[in-house]
């Protein structure tokens, strides 16, 4: 496959925290079969704190998903709460952990966001964070 046809992964995951292991394993495995093996270890920590929210503050079903187009991959993280991500604008010492997974993101990706979802009658938010591929 060409290293810039666009291509997407979708992952569905259990409510089960070592889905985050699973999913951080998936990325690596899909990005060395398309030659982005350069990009393997931040993505892999972004797709972890991702899902670890997904999974974490959902009371249902997961998924993440991997996207490829025009020299970007993007990385995002379905869950079922509709609650914004909370995140901390800068990380004190010695202060509680929560919120610190979106400074990562933020501080990692080259662009991040979120928007809620409503299919059929399931409700829920989609987090997303780009990477550079080029």
């Amino acid at each position: 496959m060409p290293e810039t046809e666009p291509w997407n992964c979708t992952l569905h995951i259990p409510q089960d925290t070592r889905a985050v292991t699973v999913c951080r394993r998936t990325v690596r495995l899909i990005l060395t079969l398309h030659g982005l093996i350069r990009l393997a270890d931040v993505a892999e920590l972004l797709a972890a704190e991702l899902v670890s929210n997904a999974v974490r503050h959902a009371k249902g079903p997961a998924a993440m998903r991997l996207n490829r187009r025009d020299g970007v991959l993007r990385i995002g993280a379905w869950g079922a709460s509709p609650l914004p991500p909370s995140y901390v604008s800068e990380v004190v010492p010695d202060t509680e952990e929560a919120g610190r997974g979106l400074f990562l993101v933020r501080a990692c990706a080259d662009d991040w966001g979120r928007h809620p979802l409503r299919r059929g009658g399931d409700i829920g938010k989609y987090v997303w964070c780009d990477l550079a591929v080029a």
